[in-house]
């Protein structure tokens, strides 16, 4: 057995059984390698997705820099074997600025570049990431960083945005009224957890989210705070006490807000509680559309 020199580390490579690569036949040059993606002939279905999924890269929401988490398509001709799919990372690359400003406009600068350099008919992307923002609480006025889930997504036709939705997942306070109404004392309260996937207008006001996350917050017992001194306890149980919400009840209130939205064209709803005496869940659903 041939023996190395372990105090190199070509020398350890070999020891624990590296090898010469081998002496090819196949071109190592771009312009002479076979591009199969590229092949035309009749492949039967055009498709109307193929891309990539579970692509984590930073973005930014607001003021707080967070990361998504992307899926990234584009339509496919009957005629074409496959995409390129190293030009959908490139796309995204093209419009990063310490990290892709995550909102419907960058969206769609992204979808363009993309389905220009994929020469496809259309284009779309969905992306989950944690919107941060500045939450005070409602006494002492304690500003501490507040929470919720978003998904953003959005398809690109001939250059020109064809759909886009927003989904936001927060967390609320329901008391529930059926305790209050029945018992000599005090109330169950639980924590509920409201989505709503709004379809959106292309034009949309700077606040567009922030109305969204009020109309499910503010519907409820009570908001959730990052941080409570004595005064905003007692400030949260009250409110909570004074609002009992069934989910039934949340679920309607919250629909009425999002009607009168003028760049809301439609959305589904999900109010769910996550009962404190139950071991279940309760829900409530609805879709809308104007």
């Amino acid at each position: 057995m041939k023996e190395y020199n372990l105090k190199t580390r070509e020398g350890r490579w070999r020891h624990f059984g590296s090898v010469d690569p081998i002496k090819g036949t196949k071109p190592t040059e771009k312009e002479l390698m076979m591009d199969l993606q590229s092949s035309k002939k009749d492949f039967l279905f055009e498709i109307d997705h193929v891309g990539i999924k579970n692509l984590t890269y930073p973005v930014r929401i607001g003021d707080f820099q967070t990361v998504g988490n992307f899926s990234l398509s584009t339509h496919l001709a009957k005629d074409e074997k496959g995409i390129n799919m190293s030009r959908i990372l490139e796309s995204v690359e093209s419009h990063y600025e310490n990290g892709l400003t995550l909102d419907f406009d960058t969206l769609k600068k992204v979808l363009i570049t993309l389905q220009t350099a994929m020469k496809q008919k259309n284009a779309s992307v969905e992306v989950e990431g944690v919107w941060f923002f500045d939450r005070y609480s409602p006494i002492t006025n304690l500003k501490a960083v507040g929470h919720a889930d978003t998904t953003f997504e959005m398809t690109v036709a001939d250059e020109e945005v064809s759909s886009q939705s927003l989904t936001i997942k927060a967390q609320v306070t329901t008391l529930c009224p059926c305790s209050k109404e029945i018992s000599e004392y005090s109330a169950h309260n639980q924590r509920g957890v409201v989505t709503v996937k709004a379809d959106l207008a292309e034009e949309l006001p700077a606040d567009y989210k922030e109305q969204m996350l009020e109309a499910m917050e503010i519907n409820a017992s009570s908001m959730l705070y990052p941080i409570l001194k004595r005064t905003d306890e007692k400030s949260v149980t009250e409110r909570a006490y004074e609002n009992p919400r069934f989910v039934e009840d949340l679920l309607r209130l919250i629909a009425a807000d999002l009607v009168e939205l003028p760049f809301i064209k439609g959305f589904e709803i999900e109010c769910r509680n996550e009962e404190s005496i139950h071991q279940h869940d309760a829900f409530a659903r609805l879709k809308y559309s104007k």
